[in-house]
């Protein structure tokens, strides 16, 4: 049998401002904080993780708190990042909740075959509300501002851009075993986007890929994606994947044991970060899924640096 990535694990982004984040992404979205850690590679940026009310995989909305400017648009680059929810009355639900609040949103449309809804955050991170009628379970957060039935399921497709398609498919379909399954004119009506799938497929589990090459390339900021993270089942299965990496001479991270789930990074041709994330152990390794993120987790290594990484760290004031 083909190994096969099963879906959008977790997706990156950075902000210059955590605790507008934060409000943004509970109060606004109505994301529950799952785990407010460290970057663990720079301990003195927050790193907070937002998913559903069971902090499945497959729902993560990570930042990275770092004091940048803003994000330069463009090519090479992860470009938005969809969401998925339940129907098109909760697409409707979202739209007058944007308006009311003057968050920055389109209109209700289209795309793929799919009802959409685009909208950015203050610091210009764009996404897109994706119908999914596919049966993908949902889980909400009881505390949630977000009625149930209209709280955000999930992540995905997500879009990335790249001038020049050739390498990248290659690379998705030889090395990483997706399958190209449709393409669909850019919704700024100058190209063309192909859709890959992977496993089950459906919005869960597809990467677009938008074609660009009249756009300058991008340069990370508040804003942006950092990188985006697929699914894999186990630490068994993520060391096929390394091998496989490895054997197709794709320069890596090596695995790297992130505490809450196992990882490997690499670039793609043009120069997008994947990381393939096994789906446990999860978030409530190390503190009750009762109370996740009310407290600063650290990994056992960090553990004995604590007193000194708190000291280092900004207040989170969400009032």
């Amino acid at each position: 049998m083909t190994m096969q990535l099963t879906g959008i694990h977790h997706l990156t982004a950075i902000t210059a401002n955590a605790p507008d984040n934060l409000r943004f992404y509970t109060q606004t979205l109505g994301l529950r904080l799952v785990k407010k850690t460290v970057n663990q590679d720079d301990t003195s940026a927050y790193h907070l993780f937002y998913a559903d009310g069971l902090a499945s995989p497959g729902t993560d909305l990570t930042f990275f708190d770092w004091p940048v400017g803003r994000e330069r648009r463009g090519t090479h680059s992860i470009t938005r990042t969809g969401l998925r929810v339940g129907s098109l009355a909760t697409l409707e639900w979202w739209k007058a909740r944007f308006d009311e609040l003057k968050v920055k949103a389109g209109s209700i449309r289209e795309i793929a075959g799919r009802q959409t809804l685009d909208f950015e955050d203050q610091e210009g991170q764009r996404f897109r509300l994706t119908v999914d009628d596919s049966g993908n379970p949902s889980h909400p957060w009881d505390k949630s501002p977000v009625p149930a039935e209209h709280q955000i399921k999930g992540l995905g497709p997500i879009t990335i851009s790249v001038p020049d398609i050739r390498n990248t498919q290659t690379m998705l379909v030889d090395v990483m075993n997706m399958r190209k399954t449709s393409t669909y004119p850019s919704p700024d009506g100058k190209g063309e986007v192909h859709i890959f799938s992977m496993g089950a497929g459906g919005p869960a589990a597809e990467l677009h890929v938008a074609v660009e090459p009249d756009l300058p390339a991008a340069h990370q900021g508040a804003g942006a994606v950092h990188h985006v993270a697929f699914r894999v089942p186990d630490v068994a299965a993520l060391h096929a994947w390394t091998e496989r990496v490895h054997g197709f001479r794709v320069p890596s991270s090596g695995e790297v044991e992130r505490y809450y789930f196992r990882s490997l990074y690499f670039r793609e041709p043009n120069g997008v970060l994947f990381e393939l994330a096994t789906d446990g152990p999860g978030f409530a390794v190390d503190e009750p899924l009762e109370t996740l993120g009310e407290s600063l987790s650290l990994p056992p290594f960090l553990e004995p640096r604590r007193q000194q990484i708190e000291a280092r760290l900004k207040p989170l004031v969400t009032a």
